[in-house]
């Protein structure tokens, strides 16, 4: 925790400067990035899972275009969140 009291006729842009600076030597900010930006890996059932899946799609997929249900140009538009 960074405290910063106001000296006597400092100015804000003063104060928010000398605040910036001491939050940026304390190393919070880093730490808090770290934190925010991490992903945990994934448990190995639910990456075979997930493999397992593609894989069974692809097959899927193949059948289809091997029996002319499918047209090969057809891949489908990019998924969004």
């Amino acid at each position: 925790m960074v405290n910063v009291k106001r000296r006597k006729g400092e100015s804000f842009e003063g104060l928010y400067r000398r605040f910036s600076r001491r939050v940026q030597q304390s190393g919070n900010m880093l730490q808090t990035r770290k934190i925010r930006f991490h992903e945990s890996e994934p448990n190995k059932a639910k990456v075979k899972r997930s493999a397992l899946r593609r894989i069974v799609t692809g097959v899927k997929r193949q059948y289809l275009i091997r029996i002319g249900q499918l047209d090969e140009t057809d891949r489908g538009g990019p998924r969004r969140r």
